[in-house]
């Protein structure tokens, strides 16, 4: 039985047929060396000729397809080269009989033959042989090819003797009937003196002389015998024979318009001088032109004699494709591709295939011939392959699949398939393709063959991957959509996994598993999943799964498959230091690190050289030697929990350690956060490029480039040198972080008003590096709150001393903390408070100007506990105590930490002053400061103030406080900040006038409160209350009196001494402490007694006298001068007398406060001299 020739072509039917064999005992590899320069002499221009000899080349052809040479020459075994190895003379012999047993084999149809003989030296090759060649060694036979190229030579020659031969046969009706094996058993019997007998027989001799042509270089002329023999056999019906004809017409217009071949690139030609270089020859005069029509009785051909010539025919057609043939007188020219000038009975492009169509189907009628119309399908594929027509091709081969040729190997089956595949792969049917390529790879491993070659099988499914959009690479798969059917990947992935398995190589089913899990992830059922991550952990307890390439055998090379999907990361970002931990760059240094190259103060090529990392770099900064933080938002796509062991991060540009973690995330969990940590040990940019995993024993290392859909604010941070780590502790409890800060700890504490309590903070060096400097600030968190006196103060000399601090060593540091608020109490309360009735001067504390009074509430009685609530609300103070410090490394680039400790105090009240108000002591020089305070807690409570008596107050009760104070000289206090009162407005230096003025009568006052029950004491400050009116009456008034009697100064309740009859002198003094000067002045002394019931006696004229008069003159007074009146009275009775001394009132100057003429009291006890004695 014949074996179809799967690499067929059109070209082929002019090529003869060579076969290269070894004989005897030839190495594999020397053998194919020596095919392969053999098979380079593929075609020879035969000399004296332009004609061209074409050769075909095989070294293993069946002896059953060389019974079709009559049927088409071109598979009849014409010259044999065979290749042997003898090295004695023994040997010759037997190798001499060995060629010639395989003469025998296709000795019928042999033209000629040649024996390579390898490694033979002496006498036995030195004799001059035409059928044998002696080469010293392989690689010794420079002459090889030249010999080759006689050989076809002679092959020619005997080709064109039996072209000439058959084209010349002039036995007449005594023609040998051509005939194909299986037909001779159906000749038997028949009548040979027939016509249809004889037309027959002339018919596939015309063929056959047609193929002769075709071989011998003569294009033209095999046209024109095609044409013949499909006009005979048609004639008879014999459609065997017809279906061969039309082939070869076919063949023959296939090599006229495709010179280059239709074999692909492999099989590309030359064009033969015999079809191209015809066109523009002159025909033999003489010769005899004959009409052939291509396309039938319908080609519309016409003949009509040509009386140019004798015995001439000439011939056209209305068809473009018509063309025209010579013939002899005598038969075929013996070279009539010199002599035609057209290639008139070429077929078109479009009837190549219709012929090929009616070939085909002429062959189909008979069951014997599936080889020939299974290789005509061939044919004609690659024929509409080149003319790029794929749906008729499909159609050829479609009819290809169908074929029945009897029963066939498993070898003969696999190669059926394979070229099926490659012919739809010729087409573009990638897919058609891929689904016979992986037919043919099961039929590798089908159960009949006794050792399945799972290694081909491996090898045939790799390459139907493009044909179902399949690539092993995964990063094809993050491109976008799916392509392709996600079931018929995921077969074939099965299928590459167990062969792979079978072929004994686990390291390759991990990675097809790996690529399908995580590939076709979204294609698996709950099931499958389950079943695929089972299947991959039992495969990777054998053989781990890694990041490796893994490379085949034929050069292809398998990709890594990282598990991004195993977890999926839907953002990613890297987390800033905790506050405590942040780097900072100290402000003078910010530009040092700016190139000073350029000229220019700006340059953008310095600054944006590298756009791309600038713009993915982030803000902040990570310390050398520090754990640093990335946080991954993953998700769970499994139904089951999905461990993932050893992640960690994947970084460049610093040495960093990766710190692995390893979690459990349940079932489609969500997004879930992950915080990978790690520790950078040099400095730099460091750029995170992804994470790496452990899954289902699968080692992935996953790019962040590479992820679908991830989030991420920038992947490359800087790192600065390290810097020392300080820990902070406080001798008070923690609390929660203040609101608006951002704070390393928070401390809280609750106070009454004006109470004061130490914090001791202690920092401890936990890092490696030493600290070298420390700061200390502050900075009180805006408050509607008026705050007075230093809310937070520290000394930080001693801590300083331990300077510098090394690791393990701590520093405490103590910071005092005084809650002083505003204690003057609300409107409503004043309105509460019954009034005891006391007259006095002044204003109540309500509101901040102390000017308006709002309605008194008549229905509030005092002391209810919801005006304790209300009265006794909670205030907040917040600060924040910032500790700068540095050290190491990161002090010399400039950087420095900061320690941030929050404050808050929950203050509430303790006492407050409801109303002050002032009244006039006995001396000029003093006054009484009267306070109303109330006692807003639920404790008793003492009040004590300088000099003073204390003061009970129970709980939400109010009394008053009377304190005679010495006035104040404001105008000799110093002002510190001179600028800033010179700069600030009216209203400001007012408010800072007024703020000092408190500051130090409250200091001079120093009242303070203590609550015996719970062991806490504190301040009451005046500070807030004390509006313009209080500080001008306890203010010290700018002209100062002073009144002197009997040498004796009068004030308060001094009283002067004096003898009756005696005289008393008395002095007046004015000393000027204002700014301007004032005068003149004019003072009248009236004495009076008054008798202490309301009555005051002013008739004194027989009790006191004048010496001189009683009326004082003062003149101008410059500022800090003083000026004294001097005078003297003269009592004459016993008594206590007083002296009243008033201004004139035109000389007074109205444009002066009143306050500034009060005169002090006189008082002036008169006796007799015995009393006085006494």
């Amino acid at each position: 039985m014949s074996v179809p020739d799967y690499m067929q072509c059109a070209e082929d039917h002019q090529t003869v047929l060579v076969v290269v064999q070894p004989v005897g005992i030839v190495p594999e590899d020397q053998f194919f060396r020596i095919y392969k320069r053999i098979a380079s002499v593929s075609q020879v221009s035969i000399r004296d000729s332009q004609r061209v000899l074409f050769i075909r080349y095989r070294h293993n052809y069946t002896p059953e397809n060389n019974d079709l040479g009559d049927f088409q020459t071109h598979r009849k075994v014409v010259g044999l080269i065979a290749v042997t190895s003898c090295t004695t003379a023994k040997e010759w012999p037997q190798t001499s009989d060995r060629f010639h047993g395989q003469k025998e084999v296709f000795g019928s149809t042999l033209y000629d033959s040649r024996l390579l003989v390898f490694g033979m030296q002496g006498e036995v090759a030195e004799q001059q042989r035409t059928d044998v060649a002696f080469y010293p060694s392989y690689d010794d036979c420079p002459d090889m090819e030249k010999r080759v190229e006689d050989f076809v030579e002679s092959i020619f020659i005997i080709l064109e003797s039996k072209r000439l031969d058959r084209a010349t046969d002039k036995s007449g009706d005594k023609i040998l009937l051509l005939c194909v094996p299986f037909e001779k058993k159906d000749f038997v019997g028949l009548d040979t003196d027939s016509r249809h007998y004889k037309k027959r027989c002339q018919g596939r001799t015309r063929k056959h002389v047609g193929d002769l042509c075709l071989q011998a270089g003569m294009l033209q002329d095999a046209l024109v015998h095609y044409h013949m023999a499909v006009e005979l056999l048609r004639s008879v019906n014999d459609f065997l024979w017809l279906g061969a004809a039309l082939e070869g017409l076919c063949s023959a217009s296939v090599i006229f318009h495709y010179p280059g071949g239709t074999a692909g690139k492999s099989g590309a030609r030359k064009p033969g001088i015999s079809s191209a270089a015809d066109a523009g020859k002159r025909h033999r005069p003489g010769a005899q032109e004959v009409l052939i029509d291509p396309v039938g009785p319908r080609g519309g051909a016409v003949t009509r004699l040509n009386p140019g010539g004798r015995g001439q025919v000439s011939v056209a057609s209305a068809s473009e494709g018509c063309v025209l043939g010579a013939l002899t007188t005598n038969g075929i020219s013996a070279d009539t591709s010199t002599e035609i000038g057209r290639a008139k009975n070429c077929l078109s492009q479009e009837d190549i295939i219709e012929k090929y169509k009616e070939a085909i189907s002429y062959y189909g009628k008979y069951k014997s011939a599936g080889v020939i119309e299974l290789e005509a399908c061939i044919k004609a594929v690659r024929v509409l392959a080149i003319q790029k027509r794929a749906m008729e091709a499909s159609e050829f081969l479609q009819n290809a699949v169908y074929i029945n040729l009897g029963q066939l190997s498993e070898e003969e089956k696999i190669q059926r398939y394979s070229v099926l595949s490659e012919l739809y792969e010729l087409i573009s049917f990638h897919r058609k393709s891929a689904f016979f390529k992986r037919v043919a790879a099961m039929q590798c491993v089908a159960p009949t063959i006794p050792e399945p070659g799972w290694k081909a099988c491996y090898k045939l499914l790799l390459e139907t991957l493009p044909g179902y959009s399949l690539s092993l690479d995964p990063k094809d798969f993050s491109k976008g959509t799916h392509r392709g059917w996600a079931a018929v990947q995921l077969r074939l992935l099965h299928e590459l996994v167990y062969a792979s398995r079978r072929m004994g190589n686990p390291g390759l089913s991990v990675r097809h598993l790996s690529f399908l899990l995580q590939t076709m992830l979204d294609f698996l059922s709950d099931q499958e999943k389950k079943e695929v991550t089972q299947s991959l952990e039992n495969y990777t307890s054998k053989c781990p799964g890694g990041m490796e390439v893994i490379n085949l055998p034929d050069g292809l090379a398998l990709p890594p498959v990282p598990f991004t999907k195993l977890p999926i990361v839907r953002s990613v970002s890297l987390l800033n230091l905790p506050v405590s931990l942040r780097p900072h760059k100290v402000k003078g240094l910010l530009g040092q690190g700016m190139s000073t190259a350029s000229p220019f103060i700006y340059s953008p090529i310095t600054m944006h050289s590298r756009g791309d990392e600038h713009s993915k770099k982030i803000d902040f900064q990570w310390v050398q030697g520090d754990v640093c933080e990335v946080q991954f938002m993953v998700y769970n796509p499994m139904p089951f929990e999905l461990r993932v062991e050893n992640m960690g991060l994947l970084t460049s540009g610093v040495d960093f350690e990766s710190l692995p973690a390893a979690l459990s995330l349940p079932a489609e969990s969500g997004l879930y956060p992950v915080t990978l940590v790690g520790v950078p040990r040099t400095t730099g940019n460091i750029t995170i490029n992804g994470y790496h995993t452990s899954v289902f024993g699968v080692n992935s290392d996953c790019l962040l480039e590479g992820l679908i859909g991830v989030k991420s604010s920038g992947c490359m941070v800087e790192v600065v040198p390290s810097l020392p780590r300080l820990q902070l502790s406080t001798s008070l409890p923690r609390s929660a972080h203040l609101s608006s800060e951002d704070l390393s700890s928070s401390v809280s504490i609750q106070l009454f008003n004006g109470e004061k309590q130490e914090l001791t903070i202690t920092l401890e060096n936990i890092g490696t590096e030493t600290l070298n400097t420390l700061e200390l600030t502050s900075k009180t968190l805006s408050t509607k709150e008026k705050l007075f006196g230093e809310f937070l103060s520290w000394d930080l000399q001693d801590a300083l001393s331990r300077l510098p601090l090394k690791s393990g060593q701590s520093v405490s540091i103590p910071v005092k903390i005084q809650a002083k608020l505003d204690f003057c109490g609300q409107e409503n309360l004043l309105h509460d408070l019954n009034d005891d009735g006391i007259s006095v001067t002044g204003l109540p504390v309500s509101s901040p100007l102390r000017q308006v009074l709002k309605p008194c509430s008549e229905n509030k009685p005092a002391g209810t506990d919801a005006n304790k609530n209300e009265y006794n609300h909670v205030k907040t103070l917040e600060a924040v105590l910032t500790f700068k410090y540095s050290g190491g490394a990161g002090l010399v680039e400039g950087y420095y930490r900061e320690l941030s400790l929050g404050v808050r105090v929950d203050v509430e009240t303790s006492v407050f002053f409801t109303r002050v108000s002032t009244l006039p002591a006995n001396s000029t020089r003093q006054c009484h400061l009267l306070l109303d305070v109330f006692n807003s807690t639920e404790h008793e409570l003492t009040l004590s103030a300088k000099n003073n008596q204390h003061l009970v107050l129970h709980a939400s009760e109010c009394q008053r406080m009377a304190i005679q104070v010495d006035k104040f000289d404001f105008d000799s206090m110093p002002v510190t900040d001179h600028d800033a009162l010179w700069l600030a407005t009216v209203r400001q230096q007012e408010e800072k006038r007024q703020q000092v003025q408190g500051g130090f009568i409250n200091s001079t006052l120093d009242i303070h409160w203590t609550i015996s029950s719970l062991q806490r004491h504190g301040e009451a400050s005046v500070e807030g209350i004390l509006n313009q009116l209080i500080l001008e009456h306890l203010q010290l008034a700018p002209l100062q009196w002073d009144v002197v009697v009997n040498g004796k100064p009068c004030d308060c309740d001094i009283v002067a001494d004096c003898i009756v009859g005696d005289a008393v002198p008395i002095e007046v003094k004015l000393t000027n402490r204002s700014k301007s000067a004032v005068g003149p002045f004019s003072l009248t002394v009236i004495p009076f007694q008054d008798y202490q019931n309301g009555v005051q006696n002013y008739d004194l004229q027989d009790a006191v006298t004048f010496i001189g008069s009683n009326t004082f003159y003062i003149s101008s007074v410059n500022p800090a001068e003083n000026s004294v009146c001097m005078g003297a009275l003269l009592f004459l009775n016993t008594g206590d007398f007083y002296l009243n001394i008033k201004f004139q009132d035109d000389s007074t100057g109205r444009d002066l406060p009143r306050a500034w003429f009060c005169l002090p009291s006189v008082h002036i006890k008169a006796q007799e001299q015995i009393e006085a004695a006494a």
